[in-house]
């Protein structure tokens, strides 16, 4: 026991008795002085060693808080597979319809169920890569399939009673100098309609077809045999490598016998909008003698532009802005027609005005919407037009929706209500097609592109 010899007395202050810097409150850690102070260096070592500890637990203390803030949210759910099943090839895209999953073979389709995951049905006579696959049930066991493959071919395929039965060849022709690849397909919601953008060397343009699937059930029922043998692998295996060979060389003859089915019918040929041009008429009169309207006066000698005047015009343009031209380098060629088009099906709605001659059946597509890129005008065209009309090469869009900028991408809401518009002056549009009229205008920061645009 430590015991003191002198009475406790207060010392005089002086400079000698300050506490430093390193011995700062050491006197309050032992008031009794049972301690002696470390020497240097071991004061030293004992601060950096405190240092440690202390920020050892802020960083204990901080992953504790994330952690139970983590605890806090949501925790996705985690699926596994449950099954597995093994297909002939390489499996490069899927599509489920109904009770089934058909799945794009680098060597045809197959279909399997999907309570059991077992192979019902192969399709693998022209031995040709499936890229791409849509499918969609139309009831009673049916289900119509749009398959893409390398070449950019579509196969129009019928599955009925687990078997597959190809109707045809959608952009098949004889020559090859003039085949088109497909870029886009879409089914209609219930298997009416089906739509397919397809393009050339030097031009695309899109193609509505009417699917008969009421008389595709009618034609299976009395020929049931022949639709079964179509996709029966004993009566594949009886072929040699010649006729697999004949069968690539022109799929359609060696199908053409087997397909029993009514064929689709060609509605629409929509082309994208051609550049303006001057007029092709030498005088006002002429151009007047096609206006059906008398509601007009004058000549119109002051509205009509000619072909020199947008010559000029292009000529004092590239002049004031050589340098700008030059610098970006642009090349000195015509506007080139745009390849590529976005298209919807749309259910009868105000902004879809159909005649009392034409019928319109409820939950079937009246119309379809079409934006081509780089062009300001939405178009509309309707799909319940006479059989008797022929196919116009270039037809007429029913209703046009001018934009203030070039439309970016578009999209339908699952209900077919709503229609959702963007710009590429980044400026979101929602209409209501049953009402005809929009109900937001979104306006986002100015620099950005809105590339894709969906409903959830």
């Amino acid at each position: 026991v430590y015991i003191r010899k002198h009475p406790l007395e207060i010392p005089p202050p002086s400079e000698k008795d300050w506490l430093k810097d390193d011995e700062e409150d050491f006197f309050l850690q032992d008031p009794d002085r049972k301690r002696d102070a470390l020497p240097q260096p071991f004061r030293m070592i004992n601060k950096l060693v405190m240092l440690v500890f202390e920020n050892a637990m802020e960083i204990i203390e901080r992953r504790e808080m994330l952690r139970e803030v983590q605890k806090l949210k949501v925790q996705p759910t985690k699926c596994f597979p449950t099954a597995e099943f093994q297909v002939t090839g390489r499996a490069n895209c899927l599509a489920v319809s109904g009770k089934y999953i058909f799945v794009g073979l680098s060597v045809g389709l197959s279909a399997f169920e999907v309570s059991d995951c077992k192979e019902v049905c192969a399709w693998d006579a022209v031995k040709t890569e499936i890229c791409a696959i849509h499918a969609l049930d139309l009831g009673n066991e049916r289900h119509v399939l749009l398959a893409v493959d390398e070449m950019g071919l579509v196969w129009l395929f019928c599955f009925h009673k687990e078997s597959f039965v190809l109707i045809k060849i959608l952009n098949e022709v004889e020559d090859i100098g003039k085949r088109s690849t497909c870029v886009e397909v879409v089914l209609s919601p219930g298997g009416d309609y089906a739509g397919v953008l397809l393009q050339g060397n030097t031009k695309a343009w899109l193609e509505i077809y009417r699917l008969p699937k009421d008389s595709w059930l009618k034609e299976m029922e009395k020929s049931p045999g022949a639709a079964a043998g179509l996709a029966c692998r004993e009566r594949r295996s009886s072929w040699t490598s010649a006729d697999i060979f004949l069968l690539q060389e022109s799929p359609v003859s060696a199908n053409k016998a087997d397909a029993k089915l009514s064929l689709p019918v060609l509605l629409l040929k929509v082309k994208p909008p051609k550049p303006i041009t001057g007029s092709s008429f030498k005088s006002p009169l002429d151009a007047l003698k096609k206006v059906d309207d008398d509601s007009m006066l004058g000549l119109g000698y002051n509205h009509l532009i000619k072909d020199s005047q947008w010559e000029q015009h292009e000529a004092i343009f590239r002049s004031t802005y050589r340098d700008y031209l030059e610098a970006e380098g642009e090349r000195e060629s015509k506007e080139q027609i745009p390849r590529h088009a976005t298209f919807h099906f749309l259910l009868p709605s105000w902004i879809l005005h159909v005649g009392p001659e034409m019928k319109v059946q409820p939950g079937v597509p009246a119309g379809i919407s079409v934006h081509w890129d780089g062009s300001h005008n939405f178009c509309l065209y309707l799909l319940n037009r006479p059989l008797k009309e022929k196919v116009d090469s270039d037809p007429k869009p029913d209703v046009v929706w001018p934009c203030a900028a070039p439309i970016a991408c578009s999209a339908v809401s699952s209900c077919s209500r709503y229609l959702a518009l963007a710009c590429e002056d980044a400026t979101i549009t929602i209409w209501d097609k049953h009402l005809g009229y929009p109900l937001s205008v979104t306006a986002i920061l100015e620099e950005r592109l809105i590339r894709s645009i969906y409903f959830l």
